[in-house]
Protein backbone atom coordinates (compact mmCIF):
# COMPACT_ATOMS: atom_id res chain seq x y z
CA UNK A 1 0.00 0.00 0.00
CA UNK A 2 2.38 2.08 0.92
CA UNK A 3 4.65 1.75 -2.33
CA UNK A 4 1.42 1.99 -3.95
CA UNK A 5 1.22 5.68 -2.21
CA UNK A 6 4.32 6.79 -3.31
CA UNK A 7 3.65 6.08 -6.81
CA UNK A 8 0.71 7.97 -6.78
CA UNK A 9 2.52 11.04 -5.51
CA UNK A 10 5.18 10.47 -7.82
CA UNK A 11 2.93 10.58 -10.93
CA UNK A 12 0.95 13.67 -9.50
CA UNK A 13 4.02 15.01 -9.15
CA UNK A 14 5.51 14.97 -12.81
CA UNK A 15 2.23 15.98 -14.35
CA UNK A 16 2.51 18.79 -11.50
CA UNK A 17 5.79 19.51 -12.98
CA UNK A 18 5.14 19.49 -16.48
CA UNK A 19 1.69 22.03 -16.07
CA UNK A 20 4.17 24.12 -14.27
CA UNK A 21 6.99 23.80 -17.14
CA UNK A 22 6.18 27.06 -19.37
CA UNK A 23 5.53 25.73 -23.23
CA UNK A 24 8.30 27.60 -26.11
CA UNK A 25 6.25 29.09 -28.15
CA UNK A 26 6.66 29.57 -32.18
CA UNK A 27 4.69 31.87 -34.61
CA UNK A 28 4.37 31.55 -38.26
CA UNK A 29 3.74 34.82 -39.54
CA UNK A 30 3.15 34.75 -42.98
CA UNK A 31 2.40 37.73 -45.70
CA UNK A 32 -0.05 38.61 -48.48
CA UNK A 33 -2.03 35.34 -48.06
CA UNK A 34 -5.92 34.71 -47.39
CA UNK A 35 -7.44 32.18 -45.81
CA UNK A 36 -8.98 30.11 -48.46
CA UNK A 37 -5.04 29.22 -50.19
CA UNK A 38 -4.51 26.19 -48.24
CA UNK A 39 -5.48 22.70 -48.65
CA UNK A 40 -7.55 22.81 -44.82
CA UNK A 41 -9.39 25.73 -46.31
CA UNK A 42 -10.42 24.39 -49.36
CA UNK A 43 -8.11 25.21 -52.13
CA UNK A 44 -8.12 23.06 -55.04
CA UNK A 45 -4.89 23.02 -56.14
CA UNK A 46 -2.09 24.07 -53.32
CA UNK A 47 -0.17 21.80 -51.39
CA UNK A 48 -0.16 22.54 -47.74
CA UNK A 49 0.35 19.07 -46.14
CA UNK A 50 2.23 20.32 -42.86
CA UNK A 51 -0.50 23.70 -42.41
CA UNK A 52 -3.24 21.31 -42.96
CA UNK A 53 -1.80 18.74 -40.05
CA UNK A 54 -1.48 21.74 -37.98
CA UNK A 55 -4.89 22.63 -38.76
CA UNK A 56 -6.32 18.71 -38.21
CA UNK A 57 -4.83 18.89 -34.73
CA UNK A 58 -5.59 22.71 -33.11
CA UNK A 59 -7.72 25.48 -32.80
CA UNK A 60 -8.75 26.35 -36.34
CA UNK A 61 -10.31 30.20 -36.75
CA UNK A 62 -12.98 30.17 -39.70
CA UNK A 63 -13.40 34.09 -39.15
CA UNK A 64 -10.31 35.73 -38.44
CA UNK A 65 -9.44 38.98 -39.70
CA UNK A 66 -6.69 42.17 -39.74
CA UNK A 67 -7.87 45.03 -38.66
CA UNK A 68 -5.82 46.66 -40.92
CA UNK A 69 -4.84 44.94 -44.09
CA UNK A 70 -1.71 45.92 -45.05
CA UNK A 71 2.01 44.51 -43.70
CA UNK A 72 3.87 46.72 -41.63
CA UNK A 73 0.66 48.55 -39.95
CA UNK A 74 -0.56 44.27 -39.11
CA UNK A 75 2.47 44.01 -37.91
CA UNK A 76 2.93 46.47 -35.25
CA UNK A 77 -0.79 45.67 -34.34
CA UNK A 78 0.65 41.93 -33.19
CA UNK A 79 3.53 43.49 -31.90
CA UNK A 80 1.30 45.85 -29.24
CA UNK A 81 -2.22 44.56 -29.52
CA UNK A 82 -3.37 47.51 -30.27
CA UNK A 83 -5.57 48.30 -33.51
CA UNK A 84 -3.80 51.26 -35.45
CA UNK A 85 -6.15 53.68 -33.28
CA UNK A 86 -4.26 53.14 -30.58
CA UNK A 87 -0.76 52.31 -31.61
CA UNK A 88 -1.11 55.02 -34.61
CA UNK A 89 1.89 53.44 -36.61
CA UNK A 90 2.32 53.99 -40.32
CA UNK A 91 -0.47 56.82 -40.77
CA UNK A 92 0.39 59.25 -43.02
CA UNK A 93 2.18 61.40 -40.21
CA UNK A 94 4.04 58.41 -38.71
CA UNK A 95 5.33 57.26 -42.08
CA UNK A 96 8.62 56.52 -41.66
CA UNK A 97 8.80 57.22 -38.09
CA UNK A 98 9.50 54.80 -34.88
CA UNK A 99 7.67 52.50 -33.38
CA UNK A 100 6.90 54.23 -30.07
CA UNK A 101 8.84 53.55 -26.70
CA UNK A 102 5.33 52.78 -24.91
CA UNK A 103 4.73 49.92 -27.05
CA UNK A 104 8.02 48.62 -27.40
CA UNK A 105 8.07 48.31 -23.96
CA UNK A 106 4.74 46.84 -23.68
CA UNK A 107 5.08 44.50 -26.51
CA UNK A 108 5.26 40.49 -26.04
CA UNK A 109 8.69 39.95 -27.13
CA UNK A 110 9.81 41.94 -24.78
CA UNK A 111 7.40 40.78 -21.89
CA UNK A 112 8.50 37.60 -22.71
CA UNK A 113 11.62 38.17 -22.42
CA UNK A 114 11.18 39.94 -19.16
CA UNK A 115 9.78 36.64 -18.05
CA UNK A 116 12.80 34.77 -18.75
CA UNK A 117 12.18 33.36 -22.43
CA UNK A 118 14.76 33.34 -25.17
CA UNK A 119 13.07 35.45 -27.71
CA UNK A 120 14.62 34.80 -31.34
CA UNK A 121 13.25 36.83 -34.09
CA UNK A 122 14.14 35.60 -38.05
CA UNK A 123 12.60 37.10 -41.50
CA UNK A 124 10.58 40.14 -42.38
CA UNK A 125 10.24 43.12 -39.98
CA UNK A 126 8.83 46.05 -40.94
CA UNK A 127 8.32 48.07 -38.00
CA UNK A 128 11.12 50.59 -37.37
CA UNK A 129 11.89 50.35 -33.35
CA UNK A 130 13.57 53.26 -31.46
CA UNK A 131 17.43 52.94 -30.66
CA UNK A 132 17.96 50.50 -27.85
CA UNK A 133 14.43 49.21 -27.89
CA UNK A 134 15.39 46.08 -30.12
CA UNK A 135 17.83 44.62 -27.89
CA UNK A 136 15.36 44.75 -24.81
CA UNK A 137 13.18 42.70 -27.22
CA UNK A 138 14.75 40.38 -28.89
CA UNK A 139 18.10 37.65 -27.43
CA UNK A 140 18.57 37.06 -31.32
CA UNK A 141 17.01 39.15 -33.96
CA UNK A 142 17.89 38.16 -37.94
CA UNK A 143 16.28 40.75 -40.51
CA UNK A 144 16.07 38.92 -43.62
CA UNK A 145 14.55 40.61 -46.55
CA UNK A 146 13.28 40.26 -50.14
CA UNK A 147 14.32 42.47 -53.22
CA UNK A 148 15.78 39.71 -53.64
CA UNK A 149 14.41 36.81 -52.67
CA UNK A 150 17.47 34.92 -53.44
CA UNK A 151 20.58 35.78 -50.95
CA UNK A 152 23.91 35.00 -51.97
CA UNK A 153 25.75 32.31 -49.87
CA UNK A 154 29.87 32.74 -48.17
CA UNK A 155 29.96 29.68 -50.98
CA UNK A 156 28.69 31.75 -54.03
CA UNK A 157 24.69 29.55 -54.18
CA UNK A 158 21.84 31.46 -54.00
CA UNK A 159 19.23 30.66 -51.21
CA UNK A 160 16.05 31.66 -50.81
CA UNK A 161 14.83 33.71 -48.26
CA UNK A 162 12.06 31.27 -46.83
CA UNK A 163 14.32 28.69 -46.68
CA UNK A 164 16.85 30.54 -44.80
CA UNK A 165 14.31 31.73 -42.12
CA UNK A 166 14.18 27.51 -41.80
CA UNK A 167 17.88 27.48 -41.46
CA UNK A 168 17.99 29.86 -38.48
CA UNK A 169 15.23 28.53 -36.62
CA UNK A 170 17.09 25.15 -36.85
CA UNK A 171 20.10 26.95 -35.26
CA UNK A 172 18.28 28.79 -33.02
CA UNK A 173 16.20 25.61 -31.26
CA UNK A 174 20.43 24.07 -31.63
CA UNK A 175 21.60 27.47 -29.59
CA UNK A 176 18.80 28.02 -27.09
CA UNK A 177 19.24 27.66 -23.45
CA UNK A 178 17.99 24.29 -22.31
CA UNK A 179 16.60 25.19 -19.17
CA UNK A 180 14.65 28.19 -20.66
CA UNK A 181 11.75 28.47 -22.54
CA UNK A 182 11.67 30.51 -26.11
CA UNK A 183 10.04 31.88 -28.21
CA UNK A 184 10.85 32.23 -32.10
CA UNK A 185 8.67 34.24 -34.65
CA UNK A 186 9.30 33.20 -38.39
CA UNK A 187 8.22 35.83 -40.06
CA UNK A 188 8.11 35.27 -43.79
CA UNK A 189 8.09 37.95 -46.71
CA UNK A 190 6.77 34.96 -49.05
CA UNK A 191 4.42 35.16 -50.49
CA UNK A 192 4.66 39.12 -51.30
CA UNK A 193 5.39 39.78 -54.79
CA UNK A 194 9.05 41.07 -55.74
CA UNK A 195 7.34 44.30 -56.76
CA UNK A 196 11.03 45.21 -58.77
CA UNK A 197 10.52 42.34 -61.10
CA UNK A 198 7.68 42.58 -63.43
CA UNK A 199 8.02 39.62 -65.37
CA UNK A 200 8.61 36.54 -62.50
CA UNK A 201 6.36 38.72 -59.62
CA UNK A 202 6.87 35.73 -57.79
CA UNK A 203 9.93 34.09 -57.10
CA UNK A 204 10.23 30.50 -55.07
CA UNK A 205 12.06 28.25 -53.35
CA UNK A 206 13.64 25.83 -56.32
CA UNK A 207 12.48 23.21 -53.80
CA UNK A 208 9.01 23.88 -55.25
CA UNK A 209 9.77 24.55 -58.45
CA UNK A 210 8.37 21.12 -59.45
CA UNK A 211 5.29 21.90 -58.33
CA UNK A 212 1.95 22.82 -60.62
CA UNK A 213 3.71 22.41 -63.47
CA UNK A 214 1.75 21.85 -66.39
CA UNK A 215 -1.66 22.42 -64.44
CA UNK A 216 -4.68 24.51 -65.01
CA UNK A 217 -4.54 27.40 -62.50
CA UNK A 218 -8.65 28.18 -61.09
CA UNK A 219 -9.40 31.45 -61.85
CA UNK A 220 -10.45 34.10 -59.47
CA UNK A 221 -14.07 33.22 -58.12
CA UNK A 222 -15.32 37.15 -58.93
CA UNK A 223 -13.61 37.34 -62.42
CA UNK A 224 -16.16 39.08 -63.67
CA UNK A 225 -15.19 42.10 -65.26
CA UNK A 226 -18.71 43.83 -64.07
CA UNK A 227 -17.21 43.08 -60.56
CA UNK A 228 -14.71 45.53 -60.79
CA UNK A 229 -16.78 48.27 -62.81
CA UNK A 230 -19.21 48.45 -60.59
CA UNK A 231 -16.57 50.00 -57.99
CA UNK A 232 -16.76 53.63 -57.56
CA UNK A 233 -14.05 55.81 -59.76
CA UNK A 234 -11.65 56.27 -56.73
CA UNK A 235 -11.42 52.59 -56.03
CA UNK A 236 -10.76 51.67 -60.01
CA UNK A 237 -8.43 54.18 -60.47
CA UNK A 238 -5.75 53.17 -57.66
CA UNK A 239 -3.24 51.38 -56.71
CA UNK A 240 -5.21 47.80 -57.04
CA UNK A 241 -5.84 48.39 -60.64
CA UNK A 242 -2.05 49.06 -61.42
CA UNK A 243 -0.65 45.78 -59.88
CA UNK A 244 -3.80 44.21 -61.22
CA UNK A 245 -2.28 44.89 -65.11
CA UNK A 246 1.53 43.74 -63.21
CA UNK A 247 0.54 40.61 -62.20
CA UNK A 248 -2.98 39.30 -63.29
CA UNK A 249 -4.91 41.03 -66.58
CA UNK A 250 -3.97 38.23 -69.23
CA UNK A 251 -4.72 34.72 -69.09
CA UNK A 252 -1.12 33.77 -69.63
CA UNK A 253 0.04 36.16 -66.80
CA UNK A 254 -2.61 34.88 -64.46
CA UNK A 255 -1.86 31.35 -65.21
CA UNK A 256 2.44 32.06 -64.68
CA UNK A 257 2.04 34.14 -61.84
CA UNK A 258 -0.60 31.72 -59.48
CA UNK A 259 1.81 28.82 -60.49
CA UNK A 260 4.78 30.89 -58.52
CA UNK A 261 2.57 32.62 -56.12
CA UNK A 262 1.56 28.86 -54.70
CA UNK A 263 5.15 27.55 -54.82
CA UNK A 264 5.77 30.22 -52.36
CA UNK A 265 2.86 28.96 -50.62
CA UNK A 266 4.20 25.90 -50.69
CA UNK A 267 7.76 26.81 -49.74
CA UNK A 268 6.72 28.32 -46.60
CA UNK A 269 4.35 25.31 -45.98
CA UNK A 270 8.14 23.23 -46.40
CA UNK A 271 9.45 25.34 -43.44
CA UNK A 272 6.67 24.85 -41.16
CA UNK A 273 7.28 21.03 -41.69
CA UNK A 274 11.10 21.43 -41.07
CA UNK A 275 10.65 23.23 -37.63
CA UNK A 276 8.14 20.98 -36.70
CA UNK A 277 10.25 17.78 -36.76
CA UNK A 278 13.14 19.55 -35.50
CA UNK A 279 11.19 20.04 -32.38
CA UNK A 280 10.33 16.65 -32.57
CA UNK A 281 13.72 15.34 -32.96
CA UNK A 282 14.84 17.30 -29.82
CA UNK A 283 11.60 16.34 -28.02
CA UNK A 284 10.65 19.84 -27.52
CA UNK A 285 7.47 19.30 -29.63
CA UNK A 286 5.25 18.70 -27.11
CA UNK A 287 5.68 21.29 -25.27
CA UNK A 288 5.71 24.00 -27.85
CA UNK A 289 2.62 26.37 -29.06
CA UNK A 290 2.42 26.52 -32.51
CA UNK A 291 0.38 29.80 -34.51
CA UNK A 292 0.24 30.15 -37.89
CA UNK A 293 -1.59 33.35 -39.74
CA UNK A 294 -0.85 35.99 -42.26
CA UNK A 295 -0.16 39.93 -41.72
CA UNK A 296 -3.10 40.37 -44.85
CA UNK A 297 -5.00 39.10 -47.00
CA UNK A 298 -4.87 39.28 -51.05
CA UNK A 299 -7.16 39.54 -53.65
CA UNK A 300 -4.88 37.60 -55.85
CA UNK A 301 -6.99 39.10 -59.29
CA UNK A 302 -10.49 39.23 -57.46
CA UNK A 303 -12.48 41.64 -58.18
CA UNK A 304 -10.10 42.75 -60.56
CA UNK A 305 -8.10 43.82 -57.55
CA UNK A 306 -4.41 42.73 -57.03
CA UNK A 307 -3.64 43.88 -53.54
CA UNK A 308 -5.47 43.98 -50.19
CA UNK A 309 -5.56 47.46 -48.53
CA UNK A 310 -9.36 47.86 -48.07
CA UNK A 311 -12.77 46.43 -46.56
CA UNK A 312 -13.95 43.55 -48.08
CA UNK A 313 -13.24 39.72 -46.94
CA UNK A 314 -10.21 39.03 -49.30
CA UNK A 315 -8.31 41.78 -47.99
CA UNK A 316 -9.40 41.25 -44.12
CA UNK A 317 -9.77 37.38 -43.70
CA UNK A 318 -6.72 35.41 -42.88
CA UNK A 319 -5.58 32.00 -41.63
CA UNK A 320 -5.55 31.68 -37.93
CA UNK A 321 -4.51 27.93 -36.39
CA UNK A 322 -3.54 27.80 -32.89
CA UNK A 323 -1.80 24.28 -31.92
CA UNK A 324 -1.33 22.99 -28.80
CA UNK A 325 -0.19 19.36 -28.67
CA UNK A 326 -0.03 18.93 -24.90
CA UNK A 327 -3.78 16.43 -25.24
CA UNK A 328 -5.93 18.93 -26.37
CA UNK A 329 -8.92 17.97 -28.86
CA UNK A 330 -9.21 19.70 -32.33
CA UNK A 331 -11.51 22.66 -32.48
CA UNK A 332 -13.21 24.93 -35.75
CA UNK A 333 -13.93 27.88 -34.44
CA UNK A 334 -16.84 29.95 -35.63
CA UNK A 335 -16.23 33.67 -33.67
CA UNK A 336 -14.83 36.66 -34.84
CA UNK A 337 -10.85 36.48 -34.24
CA UNK A 338 -8.75 39.59 -35.12
CA UNK A 339 -4.76 39.79 -35.56
CA UNK A 340 -4.75 41.74 -32.29
CA UNK A 341 -5.20 38.73 -29.97
CA UNK A 342 -2.90 37.03 -31.05
CA UNK A 343 -0.54 39.10 -28.83
CA UNK A 344 -2.91 38.46 -25.38
CA UNK A 345 -2.72 34.87 -26.83
CA UNK A 346 0.79 34.41 -26.48
CA UNK A 347 1.83 36.02 -23.06
CA UNK A 348 -1.39 33.93 -21.78
CA UNK A 349 0.42 30.52 -23.11
CA UNK A 350 3.42 32.01 -21.04
CA UNK A 351 1.39 32.80 -17.87
CA UNK A 352 2.06 36.75 -18.00
CA UNK A 353 -0.59 39.19 -17.42
CA UNK A 354 -2.54 41.05 -20.12
CA UNK A 355 -1.56 44.74 -20.07
CA UNK A 356 -4.87 46.53 -19.64
CA UNK A 357 -4.19 48.72 -22.93
CA UNK A 358 -4.48 45.62 -25.16
CA UNK A 359 -7.68 45.94 -27.32
CA UNK A 360 -7.22 42.09 -27.92
CA UNK A 361 -8.55 39.34 -25.84
CA UNK A 362 -6.90 36.00 -25.71
CA UNK A 363 -7.99 32.65 -28.05
CA UNK A 364 -6.61 30.17 -25.56
CA UNK A 365 -10.01 29.44 -24.16
CA UNK A 366 -11.07 28.59 -27.85
CA UNK A 367 -8.08 26.27 -28.25
CA UNK A 368 -8.90 24.70 -24.37
CA UNK A 369 -12.69 24.08 -25.90
CA UNK A 370 -14.45 26.84 -23.70
CA UNK A 371 -15.98 28.83 -25.45
CA UNK A 372 -16.48 32.28 -24.23
CA UNK A 373 -20.26 33.78 -23.91
CA UNK A 374 -19.04 37.54 -24.10
CA UNK A 375 -16.95 37.35 -27.01
CA UNK A 376 -17.43 39.96 -29.65
CA UNK A 377 -19.70 39.96 -32.27
CA UNK A 378 -17.45 42.66 -34.56
CA UNK A 379 -14.44 44.42 -35.07
CA UNK A 380 -13.15 47.86 -36.15
CA UNK A 381 -11.59 47.69 -39.70
CA UNK A 382 -9.27 50.57 -40.70
CA UNK A 383 -6.78 51.72 -43.20
CA UNK A 384 -4.96 55.32 -42.71
CA UNK A 385 -1.74 55.03 -44.59
CA UNK A 386 -1.20 58.30 -45.67
CA UNK A 387 -0.40 56.66 -49.31
CA UNK A 388 -3.05 58.51 -52.03
CA UNK A 389 -3.07 55.91 -54.28
CA UNK A 390 -4.46 53.65 -51.26
CA UNK A 391 -8.38 55.16 -50.02
CA UNK A 392 -8.30 55.08 -46.11
CA UNK A 393 -11.05 54.10 -44.73
CA UNK A 394 -12.57 52.95 -41.41
CA UNK A 395 -15.73 50.89 -40.61
CA UNK A 396 -17.27 47.57 -38.31
CA UNK A 397 -17.59 44.07 -39.73
CA UNK A 398 -19.74 42.30 -37.76
CA UNK A 399 -21.09 38.77 -38.09
CA UNK A 400 -23.73 39.33 -41.20
CA UNK A 401 -23.48 43.37 -41.48
CA UNK A 402 -20.30 44.80 -42.80
CA UNK A 403 -19.90 48.79 -43.26
CA UNK A 404 -17.19 50.86 -44.32
CA UNK A 405 -16.34 54.70 -45.21
CA UNK A 406 -13.79 56.26 -47.36
CA UNK A 407 -14.16 59.32 -45.81
CA UNK A 408 -11.55 61.21 -48.79
CA UNK A 409 -14.45 60.26 -50.73
CA UNK A 410 -17.45 60.80 -49.23
CA UNK A 411 -18.66 57.04 -50.21
CA UNK A 412 -20.23 54.44 -47.66
CA UNK A 413 -20.45 50.87 -48.18
CA UNK A 414 -22.92 48.49 -46.34
CA UNK A 415 -23.16 44.54 -47.23
CA UNK A 416 -25.40 42.15 -45.68
CA UNK A 417 -23.85 38.96 -45.49
CA UNK A 418 -26.65 36.58 -44.72
CA UNK A 419 -28.03 37.42 -48.41
CA UNK A 420 -24.85 38.52 -49.95
CA UNK A 421 -21.51 36.70 -48.63
CA UNK A 422 -19.70 37.77 -51.27
CA UNK A 423 -20.14 41.44 -50.91
CA UNK A 424 -21.57 42.11 -54.34
CA UNK A 425 -24.30 44.74 -53.45
CA UNK A 426 -23.59 48.12 -51.72
CA UNK A 427 -26.90 48.94 -49.53
CA UNK A 428 -25.44 52.34 -48.05
CA UNK A 429 -28.61 53.81 -50.20
CA UNK A 430 -31.02 51.18 -50.40
CA UNK A 431 -34.44 52.44 -48.44
CA UNK A 432 -34.76 49.12 -46.40
CA UNK A 433 -31.61 48.99 -44.90
CA UNK A 434 -31.46 52.69 -43.38
CA UNK A 435 -31.76 51.61 -39.69
CA UNK A 436 -29.40 49.03 -40.37
CA UNK A 437 -26.65 51.82 -41.78
CA UNK A 438 -27.48 54.14 -38.76
CA UNK A 439 -26.99 51.63 -36.25
CA UNK A 440 -23.84 50.37 -38.18
CA UNK A 441 -22.42 54.05 -38.20
CA UNK A 442 -22.80 55.07 -34.53
CA UNK A 443 -21.30 51.29 -33.92
CA UNK A 444 -18.00 52.62 -36.38
CA UNK A 445 -18.10 56.15 -34.35
CA UNK A 446 -18.52 54.00 -30.78
CA UNK A 447 -15.39 51.38 -31.58
CA UNK A 448 -13.15 54.81 -32.85
CA UNK A 449 -13.69 56.76 -29.81
CA UNK A 450 -12.79 53.15 -27.09
CA UNK A 451 -9.42 52.34 -29.72
CA UNK A 452 -7.83 55.86 -29.74
CA UNK A 453 -9.98 58.73 -31.24
CA UNK A 454 -10.49 59.95 -35.14
CA UNK A 455 -7.81 60.25 -37.11
CA UNK A 456 -5.87 63.83 -37.72
CA UNK A 457 -5.86 65.79 -40.78
CA UNK A 458 -2.30 65.08 -40.86
CA UNK A 459 -2.85 61.52 -40.23
CA UNK A 460 -5.42 60.61 -42.86
CA UNK A 461 -4.01 62.95 -45.52
CA UNK A 462 -3.02 61.22 -48.95
CA UNK A 463 0.30 61.58 -50.63
CA UNK A 464 -1.61 63.46 -53.45
CA UNK A 465 -3.02 66.15 -51.34
CA UNK A 466 0.93 66.72 -50.14
CA UNK A 467 3.35 69.51 -51.52
CA UNK A 468 5.48 68.70 -53.96
CA UNK A 469 8.39 66.67 -52.92
CA UNK A 470 11.70 68.05 -52.90
CA UNK A 471 14.60 66.72 -55.12
CA UNK A 472 15.94 63.39 -53.90
CA UNK A 473 12.62 62.30 -52.47
CA UNK A 474 11.68 59.75 -55.45
CA UNK A 475 14.17 56.82 -53.75
CA UNK A 476 11.99 57.77 -50.36
CA UNK A 477 8.84 57.61 -52.46
CA UNK A 478 10.27 54.03 -54.23
CA UNK A 479 10.92 52.71 -50.86
CA UNK A 480 6.99 53.35 -49.05
CA UNK A 481 5.13 51.78 -52.30
CA UNK A 482 7.31 48.94 -51.28
CA UNK A 483 6.14 48.58 -47.63
CA UNK A 484 2.81 48.04 -49.22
Amino acid sequence: MMKKWIAGLLVVGAVAAHAEKKPNIVFFLTDDIRYDFFGYSGHPVVQTPNIDRLAEQGARFEQAYVNTPTCWISRASMFSGMYLRGHRYGTGAANGRTFDRRWSASSYPRLLKDAGYTVGYFGKNHVNFADGEQEKMFDQFVKIGRNPYFKKQPDGSLRHETELIGDKAETFIDSAPKDKPFSMNLCFNAAHAEDSDKKDHFPHPKATEHLYEGMAMPWPKLNDPAVFTSQPDFMQNSIHLTRYKWRWDTPEKYQHNMRNYLRMISGIDNVVGRVIEKLKAEGLYENTIFIFTADNGYYAGNRGFAGKWTHYDEALRVPLLVVDPRGLEPQVVPQIAVNVDITPTILEYAGLPVPAHYHGRSLKPFVDGKMPNDWRTDFLGEFCGGNGSIPDWEGIHGERYVYARYFDNDHEFLHDLKKDPDQLKNLANHPEYKVILEQMRKRCDEEIELRGGAFTQEERSPRAKRPPKKKGDSKNKKQKEKRS
